[in-house]
């Protein structure tokens, strides 16, 4: 690799870096060309990627950038996994390939979310499950107070709707009672209006009757 190539990986490594969320560094002794191939896919198929690194390289690369110094697992073959699209994803297809493959790659230290990672803190992540599991387990606790929920509401509703049929029931009958009152009214101003002219009648009667001073 001349002065050129060394550059252009320096430059191209730290922007990766950068973009990366989660970075862990392996020791992939013992591996051959064609396991690295499939490495390489599975992290690529999971949203991540293996890159093999020269240490001096590295250390070049992220010497100016804001994250934890790792130069101390920068020894002996070294192979970064950057991961774009989760923490758990690469961590678990590293454990998963190892166990198939003589415990190769070996974990040295790791960097999430610009914190430093233990080996150990990586293996924990690696038996999570995924991404995908976690929020379909998540939307399942969610769904069953959501749906106890919504009857609840439907059935506040229903409630409500019949207490206004009631109410709308109570009012109707009330006005078919109101104009009895009024037939009444009238009945009992017509017989008031028929006595009257009997009245009218009698009070000649008491003028005839009452007896005249100049007799």
């Amino acid at each position: 690799m001349n002065r050129t190539e060394k550059q252009a990986f320096v430059d191209d490594f730290r922007q990766k870096v950068q973009e990366a969320p989660v970075l862990y560094l392996t020791d992939f002794s013992g591996l051959d060309v064609k396991s690295m191939t499939l490495l390489r896919q599975q992290l690529r198929d999971s949203g991540a990627e293996y890159l093999v690194v020269k240490n001096r390289l590295v250390k070049r690369a992220i010497a100016d950038l804001d994250i934890p110094d790792i130069s101390e697992a920068l020894l002996g073959p070294t192979g970064v996994v950057l991961g774009y699209q989760g923490v758990v994803e690469p961590a678990k297809v590293v454990s998963d390939f190892a166990k198939e493959h003589d415990d190769k790659p070996v974990f040295k230290l790791g960097i999430v979310d610009n914190k430093v990672v233990s080996v150990a803190e990586i293996q924990r992540l690696a038996k999570l499950p995924p991404r995908e599991q976690l929020l379909a387990e998540l939307a399942g606790a969610l769904e069953a107070p959501m749906a106890a929920l919504v009857s609840a509401l439907e059935g506040k509703i229903q409630e409500m709707a019949g207490l206004l049929d009631a109410l709308r029931e109570q009012k109707e009958g009330q006005g078919a009672e109101s104009p009895e009152p009024e037939a009444e009214s009238s009945e009992a101003s017509s017989e008031v209006e028929a006595e009257s002219p009997e009245a009218e009648a009698e009070s000649p009667d008491a003028e005839d009757e009452s007896p005249d001073p100049e007799k």
